[in-house]
């Protein structure tokens, strides 16, 4: 790898995504799901950021600048991960790379993806009641919280392919992101590097397993508080059986595709398939 100022080019961002992935796997179970636990908590904030951000209950923003201004301000979750050095369980679709290179064991990246992801959730569901006892789904008089609702409605009847699509193009763009941090030489660097592909896909309206371990968990709370008048019949099919199946489920297959075949398997292939000739005498 290059010690200058620069920018990693792609085929070292590649050797350095390899590394990370090695050291990753072999992180101690604690440290796993400490880490996993802030990702999770983390990923929670940004999504709260990125509701607050986009809600606009007096209708001044344009349809398209309110999702913009919602996917930069959930990109802060992301920059929390990277920048404090959690483990997130989307971003580790990357340890794909070194277990394509024969570095770590299908038993290592399959026991960091189960530590990671519950590790995840139980972040994101804790973070998910504290907000809810904090009380911050009452913001704007409540509409915040009719956001929520309406989001978690909205995940809660997807179709099992639109689901798994959407899981795969959220992943792919946050794995982009974490991509382009392998190139960074600075703190800034990596997160500028994290904004734009993370916005990209909350605007496009992509689905991010993680995240929807906060942002659903949290309405169900609101949906059941009874604090908000609501029209009942237009929130029936928000319930944890209809998360679980028709989210929660085709979302993490698709993450874990977007991520693994779509980044991780791509990048392995042009860069890390054929070694250079070893060197030195």
């Amino acid at each position: 790898m290059s010690a200058g100022p620069d920018a990693l080019l792609p085929a070292e961002m590649a050797l350095a995504a390899e590394e990370v992935g090695v050291k990753k796997a072999a992180l101690p179970a604690l440290s796993l799901v400490l880490l996993g636990v802030l990702a999770g908590a983390f990923i929670g904030l940004g999504a709260l950021f990125g509701t607050v951000a986009g809600t606009d209950p007096a209708g001044l923003l344009p349809w398209g600048l309110g999702r913009v201004l919602t996917g930069f301000a959930f990109a802060t979750g992301l920059v929390l991960v990277i920048v404090g050095g959690a483990e997130l369980f989307t971003g580790n679709a990357l340890l794909a790379m070194a277990w394509a290179s024969g570095r770590v064991s299908t038993r290592a990246v399959v026991r960091n993806w189960v530590l990671v992801f519950l590790a995840n959730a139980l972040g994101a569901v804790a973070t998910a009641f504290l907000v809810f006892a904090a009380r911050s789904w009452t913001l704007a008089d409540g509409a915040v919280g009719r956001s929520l609702l309406d989001s978690a409605r909205t995940k809660c009847a997807l179709e099992p392919l639109q689901a798994i699509a959407a899981g795969i193009l959220a992943n792919a763009l946050v794995c982009l992101a974490v991509w382009l941090t392998f190139s960074a030489r600075s703190t800034v660097d990596r997160v500028i590097a994290v904004i734009l592909p993370v916005a990209a896909f909350v605007a496009s309206g992509f689905e991010h397993s993680i995240a929807n371990l906060f942002t659903v968990p949290l309405a169900l709370l609101v949906k059941a508080s009874g604090s908000l008048p609501i029209d009942v019949v237009r929130y029936e099919g928000l319930t944890v059986q209809a998360f679980l199946l028709n989210n929660l489920l085709p979302v993490t297959l698709g993450n874990l595709i977007g991520g693994t075949v779509l980044v991780g398997s791509v990048y392995w292939l042009v860069y890390l398939r054929i070694r250079p000739p070893a060197t030195g005498a």
